[in-house]
């Protein structure tokens, strides 16, 4: 299987291209992905629009890299988390949550993560590998099946910036008309700040969301929680994704895990403020998620609703996103986790 090709994470330009190679019709190419990406099929043999010399040339070039569908969790809040096992056995999590303007699936865009972040879970065991377009989107198809999905945050599992590639391949992919055909629109991209890659991000013409993982107001207090602050400033930050909303007129969402005794307390709240009292921006403050072997503690709703007052005063919109998943291990990462030393301890 190693001189095939993983035909699961093609474009529709990719597939054109090596079935003009074979000497068949471009528009054969288009069939082949909606097989993969509309009607999810993962075997030539179904693809009965094609020839059964099509098939069979198919069946020697190329391979389908599963992405199999592992295990469901649900919780009171109806939101739904369930794993996934790669073909090479690594597990992912993905996560679909509910929300009243319609169903939102989070992808993982890494197995693991490296940027070390203190209150998040995907890193414990670092980075493993990239996920590629195709195990991307099949996380998106796999989740359509338990719940009709109209949008798509990629803030599970991983830095999706550091997996730049893959994961412009997979927003292309999963927008195609030839596929599922969610709306760049409906695609939010989160990332902890990797400032060269905001600005390569701007030049791609996408219409989706950007979401910076802030979580503090200055250098000091992020490089304390967030290792990657060592290397990416925040005003550096600032000044990519005013870059990237001048070259994309898209209103940029900061994100904001609110830590007790940590970054909840007014002075941040003001000094937040003074960072983006110019920039035209969505300010979501997130409530943490406990997790294993570390200290952070949920800020109180009190101190929650006290730091949104100080930015809501001065004209910023702010939300307190929905705490979801509590009872199902819902802290990015976790739930892989706990699998992965379940089935190590049952071993």
């Amino acid at each position: 299987m190693s001189d095939k090709i993983d035909i699961c994470s093609l474009t529709v330009c990719e597939l054109e291209k090596f079935i003009c190679d074979m000497g068949e019709k471009k528009f054969r190419a288009r069939q082949i992905f909606e097989w993969i990406n509309k009607k999810n099929v993962r075997e030539f043999e179904n693809m009965t629009n094609l020839s059964l010399i099509l098939r069979q040339m198919l069946e020697k070039y190329f391979y389908f890299n599963r992405i199999d569908f592992l295990k469901r969790f649900e919780c009171d809040d109806s939101s739904i988390k369930f794993l996934s096992k790669l073909d090479d056995s690594n597990i992912i999590e993905s996560v679909i949550m509910k929300y009243s303007y319609g169903n939102t699936v989070c992808v993982s865009s890494q197995v693991g993560c490296k940027m070390k972040c203190k209150f998040c879970m995907s890193t414990f065991n670092g980075l493993v590998r990239n996920l590629n377009a195709g195990e991307m989107c099949w996380q998106v198809y796999l989740a359509n099946k338990i719940a009709p999905v109209s949008n798509i945050v990629i803030m599970g599992s991983g830095e999706p910036l550091d997996n730049y590639d893959n994961v412009i391949k997979f927003i292309k992919m999963i927008n195609s008309k030839d596929g599922i055909n969610i709306g760049q629109r409906h695609i939010t991209l989160s990332t902890c700040g990797i400032v060269d890659k905001i600005y390569e991000l701007a030049q791609e013409n996408l219409q989706i969301t950007l979401a910076i993982s802030l979580h503090a107001p200055n250098d000091f207090l992020r490089q304390k929680i967030m290792p990657v602050a060592n290397k990416y400033k925040i005003n550096d930050i600032i000044r990519a994704c005013e870059f990237y909303f001048e070259k994309t007129k898209r209103r940029i969402t900061f994100e904001y895990v609110l830590i007790d005794n940590v970054n909840d307390n007014q002075e941040g709240a003001y000094e937040l403020l003074r960072l983006l009292k110019n920039f035209p921006c969505h300010i979501n403050l997130i409530p943490i998620n406990e997790i294993e072997n570390a200290d952070f503690k949920p800020s109180p709703i009190s101190k929650q609703n006290k730091f949104m007052q100080i930015l809501t005063s001065c004209g910023k919109e702010v939300t307190i996103r929905r705490k979801l998943g509590k009872n199902i291990n819902a802290a990015c990462g976790q739930l892989r986790n706990s699998y992965i030393k379940k089935m190590g301890d049952s071993n």
